[in-house]
């Protein structure tokens, strides 16, 4: 490798395909790796995709990391870069790719189609990465997780020598960090704006999988914004549903509290509702058990129209109070949604549930006389 420092203060970027275990499940997952020609620095981040939007923030990533701007990047043909290929080294450039080589002040030069070779230095560093922090299949839960392994893998890489070298990679990056172009001041914003409206499920369509709001909102237009990883809906500038983000086509993020309101108006459709269906799989085991003893109590329809009135509770309370709670009214015979709530009034976390003498568990509440829980704030 050349020790020129002038002529080889660039960067070769590309992607690279491995896979994970991720919360117990086996997952394909892509990494953008960035590998300097000079010091063999490199920088390695991990996706669900490979859309513009995960390139760009893996831009801002790597330049935060090695704490400046390479005056040159080296790449291949990058769907998310490169509009068009023209003749020889000329190429029609993504005008959102465009916008990031301007607010980081550097230039791009891409490989001749078929002829990846000529980014052999990154090509081997992709190697490199799948066997020796990919292998075995790494297990963790999350891509945050994930992330912070293979930082910490760079980090520990730049002790290594590369062969032919007798500096190790980080001391040559110190001598080649003093020619990077400083950072803006602000990371360049990667959100993306849209309007849309909300459909008779009372989700949103973005990037073809659906995302739910309340369904008081239900063809209203409203204003989404779309990060790499969440994904946040507002109307009339308030927030009214953050999601994290999905990958893929046709798939549904629903959160219960959006339909609840809904449910309780139609006590029927809570076994057959997807979301409902869903959310049971996952609630803890004592909301099983408190659904049927309102069930037992009141009668099934009536029953189920008192207990939808509890997991509401969940939007103004922590899970673990709610669930402590359901607990307590479960020991003491509590089986209506006025004696549930009384409990998380008057119970706090230092003191003991006394029994209401002569509460009448069996009594059935007038849904009238709360009608306003309904409400979504």
């Amino acid at each position: 490798m050349s020790s020129n420092l002038s002529a080889d203060r660039r960067l070769k970027a590309d992607w690279g395909r491995a896979i994970a275990i991720m919360q117990g499940a086996r997952i394909p997952f892509h990494f953008f790796c960035m590998r300097s020609k000079f010091s063999a620095k490199p920088f390695i981040r991990a996706y669900p995709c490979e859309k513009q939007q995960a390139f760009f923030d893996a831009h801002v990533h790597a330049f935060n990391f090695f704490g400046g701007v390479f005056p040159a990047i080296v790449y291949d043909n990058l769907t998310s870069a490169v509009q068009k290929v023209l003749m020889g080294r000329a190429r029609i450039e993504q005008e959102g790719f465009r916008k990031l080589k301007a607010y980081y002040n550097f230039d791009a030069r891409f490989c001749n189609p078929a002829a990846a070779h000529e980014k052999g230095g990154t090509e081997g560093m992709i190697g490199y990465i799948r066997r020796n922090y990919l292998v075995p299949i790494p297990v963790v839960e999350s891509f945050e997780e994930l992330n912070e392994k293979l930082l910490n893998a760079c980090l520990r890489h730049g002790t290594h020598r590369t062969q032919g070298r007798t500096e190790s990679v980080d001391n040559l990056f110190e001598r080649e960090k003093a020619h990077l172009i400083p950072l803006p001041a602000v990371p360049m914003g990667n959100v993306y704006v849209s309007e849309t409206r909300v459909n008779k499920y009372a989700t949103v369509i973005v990037d073809k999988n659906h995302y739910s709001v309340p369904v008081s909102h239900v063809r209203l237009k409203v204003r989404v914004e779309l990060t790499i990883d969440r994904v946040d809906i507002f109307y009339d500038g308030r927030r009214i549903a953050s999601h994290a983000r999905l990958f893929g086509n046709n798939k549904w993020q629903l959160d219960p509290q959006h339909y609840l309101e809904l449910i309780r108006r139609k006590p029927g459709a809570f076994d057959s509702a997807l979301v409902i269906r869903r959310w049971r799989k996952e609630w803890p085991a004592c909301l099983e058990r408190l659904l049927a003893r309102f069930k037992e109590r009141q009668g099934d329809t009536p029953g189920i129209k008192d207990f939808i009135s509890v997991p509401m509770l969940y939007r103004d309370h922590p899970p673990e109070d709610i669930e402590a709670v359901v607990e307590l009214a479960l020991e003491n015979s509590v089986s209506t949604s006025d004696g549930i709530k009384h409990i998380l009034i008057y119970s706090g976390p230092e003191e003991q549930f006394v029994p209401l003498q002569g509460w009448p568990a069996t009594m059935i509440p007038d849904v009238a006389d709360y009608a306003q829980l309904g409400v979504v704030r």
